[in-house]
């Protein structure tokens, strides 16, 4: 029995290495390619993580799925976004935060730190700066953050498209046929008995092209 425990430790709350990379992110103000990030979680692990991705300025980045789970000795990456490129923001060092626990247990079983700082120009990046630069994040690496979850941007934003769906409009398709088809119960008719449909069925169809009809006046 003491063979057993010694093999399978209990992980201790915090405790979990984290393998995320890189540990540092430059966005760089006039170069648009580097408004979008990516890091990349590994779990070595045999067993199943999840993770939630914090940050201490929540509002100036889209994190793609802020929550999620990695398989075990698979890896995902998570895309990060600038959307607040302005002067005012240059040098400042946020911070990312990702927790990670195992997928029965609600405690975070480790966390890993990530910083991210906005740059104006990669070509005017000289090294006595960014040395300022990486005493200022060893300063504030040292102090303790405040994290807020990642709610309001878990999905890529997309464009509205214009106009309805496919998947709207055949459903819309479906229900029209299917209010066409002849009631049970109708005798004179050429249609095979099997597609007579009962009044609810009807009733159902009715109900949900009226909600798309309203989906697709919206849009």
């Amino acid at each position: 029995p003491m063979q057993q425990q010694h093999r399978q430790p209990e992980l201790v709350e915090g405790s979990l290495p984290v393998f995320v990379f890189p540990t540092e992110l430059v966005f760089y103000a006039d170069d648009q390619t580097s408004h979008k990030q990516v890091l990349t979680l590994y779990n070595p692990y045999e067993f199943a993580l999840k993770f939630k991705v914090l940050c201490t300025a929540p509002n100036k980045y889209t994190v793609v799925d802020a929550t999620g789970a990695v398989k075990p000795q698979c890896c995902v990456d998570i895309v990060i976004r600038h959307r607040d490129v302005r002067a005012c923001h240059f040098g400042a060092y946020d911070k990312f935060r990702l927790q990670v626990s195992e997928q029965s247990q609600r405690k975070a079983l480790g966390r890993k730190e990530v910083t991210a700082t906005l740059r104006p120009s990669a070509s005017q990046d000289p090294t006595s700066s960014r040395v300022q630069d990486d005493e200022r994040r060893m300063k504030e690496q040292n102090t303790d953050s405040e994290f807020f979850e990642q709610t309001a941007f878990q999905t890529e934003n997309r464009p509205v498209a214009g106009g309805p769906s496919l998947l709207t409009v055949l459903l819309g398709l479906v229900c029209m046929a299917a209010l066409m088809l002849p009631t049970l119960g109708e005798h004179e008719s050429t249609v095979p008995v099997y597609l007579h449909l009962s009044v609810n069925k009807k009733l159902v169809a009715a109900y949900v092209l009226g909600l798309l009809t309203m989906v697709i006046l919206r849009t």
